[in-house]
């Protein structure tokens, strides 16, 4: 224990002797989640929001009951995505999470603010204790695999995450770029530190492949995906191209319509291959 420790563990990540308590939050009485898995960076801009949608539709088309918290308060993107724009209701039993059009649930800041450009000015310890809300508060019903879209960095949220939910696992999204890799690293040691093991690692932006001459660009430099994924011992599950139609389908709110199976080896990490 440090000689500056002030006995808070709820707001520490250190793995020293005195980490006992359980900080697990109880999930609403209506809430069965088999699987959480959170996806995350520590860099931002480097697709975390477009993988937690591609993984949750993809799950969702192996026949899986997939939902997505939005855990990314400030900037949230996911409800854009899926074109879902109406706001949450609930009852006295709690929050009923917004449905997409092939049933994938989800809860967002942005369902529950009045214009969706409004911004969320708030403190790190509010905006933490709304994503804790999200658990248990919503009532998620029957859910196979719930995947959390983490905001970038390795502060409050995502130590609200590690420590309040029953997180199984973490995929890491990363971009080509060195300096990418390197902060990539850091929430890799977060998720180490917090006993959650890494599943497997995404490169985003990998490459564009011209479709006049075949040929691939690496628009954002050479991969240095391998060399970080053998450094953390983990698999590079998955290499996610520069694609105008994927971002076309974002922009859209039509992500559930993807085409490409980039994503499946990163789907079998998380969900095996049993569907």
């Amino acid at each position: 224990m440090s000689e500056n420790c002030n006995h808070d563990c709820g707001s520490c990540s250190a793995d020293c002797a005195s980490r006992t308590e359980d900080f697990r939050a109880q999930a609403n009485a209506h809430s069965n989640v088999k699987k959480v898995i959170g996806v995350i960076s520590g860099k931002g801009g480097v697709g975390k929001s477009l993988v937690t949608s591609l993984l949750a539709v993809s799950a969702r088309r192996r026949g899986y009951e997939t939902a997505i918290l939005d855990a990314d308060i400030t900037g949230p993107s996911i409800p854009k995505a899926f074109n879902v724009h109406e706001q949450l209701m609930g009852t006295d039993e709690g929050v009923i999470p917004a449905q997409t059009k092939t049933g994938v649930r989800l809860v967002s800041l942005n369902l529950l603010l009045e214009n969706e450009t409004d911004p969320v000015v708030w403190r790190g310890p509010i905006i933490a204790g709304t994503v804790k809300q999200f658990w248990t508060d919503v009532m998620w019903g029957d859910v196979d695999y719930m995947f959390v879209d983490m905001p970038p960095g390795t502060g409050d949220v995502p130590l609200t995450v590690f420590q309040s939910l029953p997180v199984d696992g973490v995929v890491l999204v990363t971009s080509p770029q060195e300096l990418v890799g390197m902060i990539v690293k850091k929430a890799a040691r977060m998720a180490e530190m917090m006993n959650v093991p890494v599943l497997g690692l995404v490169e985003n932006m990998s490459g564009f492949q011209c479709d006049q001459c075949g040929k691939v660009h690496d628009i954002f430099g050479a991969s240095h995906a391998e060399a970080v994924a053998k450094e953390l011992n983990i698999p590079v599950c998955a290499r996610l191209p520069i694609n105008p139609k994927l971002a076309a389908a974002c922009d859209k709110g039509m992500i559930e319509l993807f085409d490409g199976d980039w994503l499946e080896g990163i789907v079998d990490a998380v969900c095996g291959t049993d569907k």
